[in-house]
């Protein structure tokens, strides 16, 4: 069981030993430091702080934890209930609100939680906001109203129809184009929020809809990370029913990944890099995602005569690295769609109407489009972290083995080959090291990885 503290958040198991997992009173810990930053923020001011969640079993639970904390602190709340992450992002700017905060452990199991904490513009906290958030909590440093100034809750349940409005409004989704190629879309909505907003999304946008775990009840019908080795009914579905696409969420509705006609994978990877090529074809520009994300976006960028940068892993690195290179479009290459047009996070909503749209003007089939990009194969492995693993101590030597390539040690150990890269880095979100490869076929990116966890397991005395 976990408890993993950062300057995003607090995310953690539910149940067990306070302090070690997410509790009900570590809940209510963070969710006090957050609200009692906001009061040192905005002195003498009346806060409102917007809160939604996913679907996960533990979010009333958790919902009323925190939301009775942050009225305790006399700060007022508005209540999105079932919410997307975007969704909230786009409330917090939409209320006027000081803060928000989004309930969910994004791809995690159901046994996850996490506050995500927000800024005023419904942004990812900076390092230094979220490290003071950290040292309040530690410190125990909070007062509590009095009974006549505590916080009052009001509730709104219009909040994804608003987000569906504002993706209509953006100039490059075209709704009537989408309408008018007369897509039948499968939409695997993991059973979390998703299942509401895609499938409202697309009927909105004129789309044939079939439903596949759509039922936001929290019960995730199979592992919540949209990857290929969790999708195989979704891929049969899209096959059976003749559609032209499938859409994938995770709990969360912040990635997105996409299955082809054929009941193939589009691949994770390359959502970015379609969106990116389209929104590049109407509106030339830079791009920027992290370093664990594939080439093949730099390659589309510089087609379009634009600017590529990586950042290190994380939504808030990202897009800082957006806003100071002016990026028109960027992401993650596990299918975050941040698109600057709208706002500054991850979107699923803004990366299908992007998608369809631009598929609706191509006018090919969704494997068309797919091969039309440059060709590339990730693996994504991990190894998980034992007390006798020193992950510092692996790093530095993974380094040195490596030192005659092009390294970088901006985000853990990021190795540049030349048909192939290999990134390595201690997640923030689990209790694990990620490795990370790509390389022009997946044999070879595969065989990469498993030596390079041979090499891991060397170094650490574990072979």
């Amino acid at each position: 069981m976990t408890l993993i503290k950062s300057i995003s958040g607090i995310r953690g198991t539910i149940g067990g030993q306070q302090g070690e997992n997410l509790t009900p009173l570590d809940a209510v810990k963070f969710a006090g430091a957050y609200g009692s930053w906001l009061k040192k923020s905005y002195p003498n001011q009346r806060l409102n702080v917007v809160i939604g969640r996913d679907a996960r079993l533990s979010g009333p639970m958790i919902q009323s934890l925190v939301t009775s904390t942050l009225t305790g602190l006399g700060i007022d709340v508005t209540d999105l209930g079932l919410s997307t992450t975007p969704t909230v992002e786009l409330a917090v700017p939409m209320e006027k609100a000081q803060g928000g905060i989004i309930l969910t452990a994004s791809h995690n199991p159901k046994q996850w939680n996490a506050l995500k904490l927000l800024n005023h513009k419904g942004e990812f906290l900076s390092g230094d906001d979220g490290k003071a958030i950290l040292e309040i909590a530690e410190a125990g440093d909070y007062s509590f109203a009095e009974v006549d100034d505590l916080g009052q809750v009001t509730t709104k349940n219009d909040y994804i129809s608003k987000h569906i409005q504002a993706v209509h409004d953006l100039e490059l989704v075209l709704p009537e184009k989408i309408k008018a190629a007369g897509f039948k879309v499968v939409v695997d909505g993991v059973n979390s929020t998703g299942g509401i907003a895609i499938p409202e999304l697309l009927r909105s946008l004129g789309v044939e809809v079939i439903e596949l775990y759509c039922e936001p009840n929290g019960h995730f019908p199979h592992n919540p990370e949209p990857l290929k080795e969790h999708l195989g009914a979704i891929m049969e579905k899209v096959v059976e029913e003749k559609a032209d696409l499938g859409i994938v969420v995770d709990p969360d509705v912040d990635r997105l990944a996409f299955i082809s006609e054929d009941g193939t994978m589009f691949g994770e990877e390359y959502t970015l890099v379609a969106c990116a090529d389209y929104v590049l074809g109407k509106t030339p520009g830079n791009t920027v995602s992290n370093m664990s994300s594939s080439r093949a976006l730099s390659d589309v960028t510089e087609k379009h005569q634009g600017s590529y940068k990586a950042s290190a892993v994380g939504e808030v690195n990202v897009v800082e690295l957006m806003k100071a290179s002016n990026a028109v479009i960027g992401g993650e290459g596990n299918g975050g769609i941040i698109y600057p047009a709208s706002h500054y996070g991850r979107d699923a909503l803004v990366g299908t109407a992007l998608f369809l749209t631009h598929l609706a003007e191509k006018n090919m089939r969704v494997s068309e489009l797919r091969n039309s990009y440059p060709a590339y194969f990730m693996s994504k492995k991990k190894i998980e972290l034992t007390p006798e693993l020193d992950v510092d101590k692996i790093l530095v030597e993974m380094k040195e083995k490596y030192a005659h390539e092009r390294v970088s040690t901006v985000d853990g150990v990021k190795i540049d080959l030349a048909d192939h890269w290999i990134h390595l880095r201690k997640s923030n979100t689990e209790p694990i090291i990620r490795i990370y490869t790509e390389a022009p076929d997946q044999e070879k990116a595969d065989a990469v990885a498993d030596r390079v966890i041979a090499e891991i397991k060397a170094i650490a005395g574990l072979s």
